[in-house]
């Protein structure tokens, strides 16, 4: 083949129209300036959503605690303190650790590993706590492993040094440093203050590196002084612990009150529990007994049934009561005396404690003279001390009020109280007739009270009960070498299922000196399951040795003979009520 006579063909280039380049310039064109007009619009008139963005993956709101004020008793001396303390957080999406770094995270702040990889797990939170209130040299170990992520927060733990000797009187708070129980709960807005709040900014790695601003500055809780007298409050509470181990009761309750202005000096319960101790204890335990617990108050009630009635003039201290024996039939219960006597002057009813006495004085009375009596005592209502969980008593309508019933309110069955109460009640009978309100705060100057007695009428009882201390009375071992005192004793039979037990309330509730009070102690023992049982017994020799005390503490001066105690031969005088 000559292939030298075979035409050879080109292919030419294909021409494009000149238009398209020209749209696709104008398009890019216009992709540039929207991207600049964008730019514009973000950075110079929109910018809060850059910030916004930035702000979120570099920037944190961290709260600021407040710190919490201090509560002191009433020379100053620190009952609860809040102390710095440092809180590990972490914001899971930006923690970068190793397994062996969570292992060594794990065994300084006491946690299992597991737990710790669980919380930091969940990247879609941006905080979560590792572990609270961590001790300063503590949270340093953290920070020193530099883990990426992981911060640290001011915050501050309450510290008690009463432990358990303040602990139902001050409560505690808990983890967020919020009032929980007593006197933490009753003032919360007084201490807790205001947290705060301050914007910070993390670099890549999740560490905190600049301190933006302060959002919300913090602001401290005040600072309150109660009424309470440290060493009066560890007298107290040492007497009535030990008088619940020496009698084998189930608890025991002690107040202690300025007779002169119803502030009061000291609040104790035994069993108790250390409020440093984060483990939570029985409810049972927690119980301020002396303020939440109602029970029936037994015989301390019949100074108020012969106070009443003395008032009224029905009666007066010489009167002789026919206490037939120690028995007395009303609607078909019969009421009985542990001592059978015939007869009895109003002063040996309140010496020998006779409930057939007090039960017949008290019907000779109208029933709404008798409630009227009692209610202006300040039964069936708050004391006013505005404690959490304070019990009001119970003091029923004298409308519904059976014979029986009045007999029985006039030796305390039938009537309940908390011990603060029957406390508060007694200031009657040291300030010639004036109920006094009780606090549980310094006060300046002594409140004003409600007049419910003549100053007469006070004077009768409060020698009626001198009578209970001497020998003879229920309450010999009540007496105070140096001192004058007036009280009287309880021993409640127990109510339950509506039915009365042979498991007691043992009680004593004095003033002394008796010729001027000063202080009121009420001592209650609650199931005493020893051979002594009785008020006088068991109740009395707590109040000896709190009031003798605390009197002498206080340099109050003598009024009797330092000889003045007089023993009592044979038993103790017993009641039943």
């Amino acid at each position: 083949m000559n292939y030298a006579t075979i035409p050879i063909q080109t292919t030419g280039q294909i021409a494009l129209p000149a238009w398209r380049s020209r749209v696709l310039f104008l398009l890019l064109l216009g992709g540039l300036f929207g991207l600049m007009m964008r730019a514009v619009y973000l950075q110079g008139i929109h910018n809060d959503f850059l910030r916004q963005k930035g702000d979120a993956r570099y920037g944190r709101v961290v709260e600021i605690h407040a710190h919490r004020g201090m509560i002191t008793d009433r020379h100053g001396e620190p009952l609860a303190v809040s102390t710095p303390v440092e809180s590990v957080w972490a914001s899971p999406g930006d923690v970068e650790i190793t397994p062996a770094q969570t292992v060594r995270l794990a065994q300084i702040v006491g946690l299992p590993p597991q737990e710790v990889k669980s919380k930091l797990s969940d990247t879609a939170r941006e905080f979560v706590y590792i572990k609270r209130q961590l001790p300063p040299d503590q949270a340093a170990k953290v920070i020193q492993l530099g883990i990426p992520g992981i911060s640290l927060q001011r915050e501050y733990r309450r510290y008690y040094p009463g432990g358990e000797v303040t602990s139902h009187l001050i409560g505690f708070t808990d983890v967020d440093d919020n009032g929980q129980e007593g006197i933490e709960l009753a003032l919360q807005a007084q201490l807790g203050g205001k947290a705060g709040s301050q914007q910070v900014i993390k670099d890549r790695r999740g560490f905190i590196v600049e301190d933006v601003a302060s959002l919300r500055a913090p602001k401290a809780g005040g600072d309150v002084a109660l009424s309470i007298d440290s060493k009066i409050q560890s007298l107290a509470f040492r007497e009535i612990k030990q008088a619940v181990v020496n009698h084998k009761a189930k608890s025991g309750s002690i107040v202690v009150l300025d007779a002169k202005t119803g502030e009061v000096l000291a609040l104790a319960n035994w069993p108790s529990y250390n409020p440093n101790n984060r483990e939570k204890p029985s409810v049972a335990v927690l119980r301020n007994r002396a303020v939440t617990d109602e029970y029936e108050p037994g015989s301390t009630m019949k100074p108020f049934t012969i106070a009443t009635a003395l008032q009224a003039g029905t009666i007066k201290p010489n009167t002789v009561i026919n206490t037939a024996n120690g028995m007395f039939t009303v609607n078909g219960r019969t009421i009985h005396d542990t001592h059978p006597d015939r007869a009895l002057s109003v002063t040996q009813i309140i010496q020998r404690s006779s409930n057939v006495g007090a039960a017949k004085i008290a019907l000779s009375l109208p029933p709404e003279t008798l409630w009227n009596g009692l209610s202006e005592d300040g039964f069936g209502s708050p004391t006013g001390s505005e404690f959490p969980g304070e019990a009001e008593g119970k003091l029923r309508d004298y409308k519904k009020w059976r014979p029986i019933d009045q007999a029985t309110i006039a030796y305390g069955n039938g009537i309940s109280v908390n011990l603060l109460q029957l406390a508060r009640a007694y200031t009657v009978f040291a300030n010639d007739g004036e109920l006094k309100p009780v606090t549980l705060l310094k006060q300046e100057t002594p409140s004003l009270g409600v007049k419910v007695y003549s100053a007469a009428t006070v004077q009768e009882v409060r020698d009626m009960m001198e009578t209970v201390v001497k020998p003879g009375g229920t309450a010999p071992l009540a007496q105070i070498t140096g001192y004058r005192v007036a009280g009287k004793t309880g021993t409640a039979h127990k109510l339950e299922n509506g039915k009365y037990v042979d498991r007691y309330i043992a009680s004593f509730v004095g003033l002394a000196p008796a010729s001027d009070p000063r202080l009121i102690v009420a001592v209650k023992i609650n199931e005493p399951s020893g051979r002594d049982y009785y008020g006088g017994e068991v109740a009395a020799p707590v109040f000896s040795n709190v009031m003798g005390a605390t009197l002498r503490m206080l340099n109050v001066p003598n009024d009797a003979p330092l000889d003045n105690v007089i023993q009592s031969p044979g038993e103790v005088i017993g009641e039943d009520a």
